[in-house]
């Protein structure tokens, strides 16, 4: 099978179910918004895996990966393919809570906002933050016009709070002196 087909040659791309759409459709930004985030989640836990400390956040970066995977193809659900994906279960967002509570609990309480840096690391957990945010806000705008799954936007929702403790969480373990905003 080629990998490329040249039926988007003329802006159009398909969705899930066959309905064939504008390269510029908020579900199609909205995934591909998630796609940009799935890399930069491996590219994080790649920066991550040769330091044994984060052997538990890699484990973690993985599987969200593949949650991510799943809410992309959610996004990516047309007419005729409402069947065809399974949904997000709810135990994906239930592992973030854990996640991100375990994470709060070992850190020092803060009164100002963090600002990223110190580490490329810890830098690379708010670029993951920040993207996610951006995925959750074109979700939200494609779930204006779409029948968007909701779980999907909840898990972009709670996910960006996981990068940012993950962040806060680098910091600690590598003993980087934590940056705050001072205004």
């Amino acid at each position: 099978m080629k990998v490329y087909t040249k039926g988007g040659d003329k802006g159009k791309t398909s969705l899930i179910g066959g309905e064939r759409v504008s390269k510029c459709d908020l579900r199609v930004e909205a995934y591909g918004s998630v796609d940009e985030l799935m890399a930069f989640t491996a590219l994080l836990a790649d920066k991550l895996m040769s330091d044994e400390r984060f052997n538990n956040s890699v484990e973690q970066l993985r599987h969200i990966e593949s949650q991510l995977m799943t809410v992309s193809a959610l996004l990516a659900v047309g007419e005729g393919g409402e069947d065809k994906v399974a949904n997000l279960k709810s135990s994906a967002t239930e592992d973030l809570e854990a996640w991100i509570d375990q994470m709060q609990e070992s850190l020092p309480a803060i009164t100002k906002f963090t600002i990223p840096g110190g580490d490329e690391r810890i830098s690379l957990c708010h670029v993951c933050r920040t993207v996610c945010r951006r995925s959750e806000r074109t979700a939200l705008l494609a779930a204006e016009v779409y029948p968007i799954n909701e779980g999907a936007t909840i898990y972009l929702n709670r996910l960006s709070d996981y990068f940012y403790l993950l962040g806060r969480h680098v910091t600690a373990i590598t003993q980087t002196e934590e940056i705050l905003w001072i205004p």
